[in-house]
């Protein structure tokens, strides 16, 4: 699959990239306290390039690039074109060196043992062929090069990020999840995580859970729950006296979680580490 084919490639490069970029101060507000869950795994001690899967409008990637100052190389890489560009425009905006490139990780033909770190904010769920994704960031990355993901635990312990679907779900028709399926939740199993990274060529596996706490602006709700997410998926579908019912019920649904001006809720998440060795390289 290229960069812009599939259901993701098609989402990514229409609406849902669109949101993501119209979105980015909030997103990047309310994921910032995840960041550091990513940084510190990048040593800055000496130069090093650093290559961040499904980098969106290059939040980490900008963080990562800081870290390494001007000694070191900090590469994003999205299925997103409106993404890609929007981080690159930050980038150029800010001064911060660092490179973007409108890739399907998967199968993007990347130079081997280049990078010497690979991290990702809930970037690599997504793959069709986890195993063959990973096996191709393993041969982009150099021996004992480190990888760093932060990815998604169950719906079950992220009940905010089912609030949308499950308070609009008796008024409208919305994509089914399925566990395992590529999504959201995609790496929710743990056992499931490693046996991917153990088979596409990764060693030194460590998976540990991790508890975030994320605000967002409640001005910004209706937008959030409205243009991203399944619920983003059929919102334009509706007739109007629909549409306006399933926002008044979904922002009802959310009150649990505003304080005041702010809405907060907790993220979930495992940080995987591993490593690549020159015994475990994926053929």
């Amino acid at each position: 699959m290229d960069a812009t084919s599939g259901t993701y490639g098609d989402r990514w490069n229409g609406p849902g990239g669109h949101a993501w970029v119209d979105l980015q101060p909030v997103l990047d507000g309310m994921f910032r306290h995840l960041e550091p869950l990513l940084t510190d795994a990048v040593p800055a001690d000496q130069p090093r390039r650093v290559l961040d899967v499904g980098c969106g409008t290059g939040a980490v990637t900008l963080a990562v690039a800081r870290r390494l100052g001007p000694a070191g190389h900090s590469v994003g890489v999205d299925i997103s074109e409106p993404l890609v560009m929007a981080a690159q425009e930050r980038a150029e905006r800010e001064g911060t060196p660092a490179s973007f490139i409108h890739a399907d990780a998967q199968d993007h033909p990347f130079e081997p043992a280049v990078f010497d770190a690979v991290v990702s904010r809930f970037g690599v769920m997504f793959f069709g062929d986890s195993v063959k994704a990973f096996a191709n960031l393993r041969r982009a990355v150099t021996d004992d090069g480190r990888l760093r993901l932060v990815v998604w635990r169950g719906p079950e312990e992220n009940p905010f990020m089912t609030t949308a679907e499950r308070a609009a779900a008796p008024l409208v028709d919305l994509p089914a999840r399925s566990p395992g399926r590529p999504g959201q939740f995609a790496f929710a199993d743990a056992d499931r995580v490693r046996r991917i990274l153990a088979e596409s060529g990764w060693s030194g596996i460590d998976i540990r859970p991790a508890d975030v706490e994320c605000v967002l602006p409640e001005a910004a709700l209706e937008s959030y729950f409205t243009r991203l997410g399944p619920l983003s998926q059929v919102m334009g579908e509706l007739e109007d006296r629909t549409r306006e019912e399933v926002v008044e019920k979904v922002r009802a649904a959310f009150d649990t979680f505003v304080q005041g001006s702010d809405v907060r809720f907790t993220a979930a998440v495992w940080v995987v580490d591993a490593r690549a060795s020159s015994a475990s390289v994926a053929s």
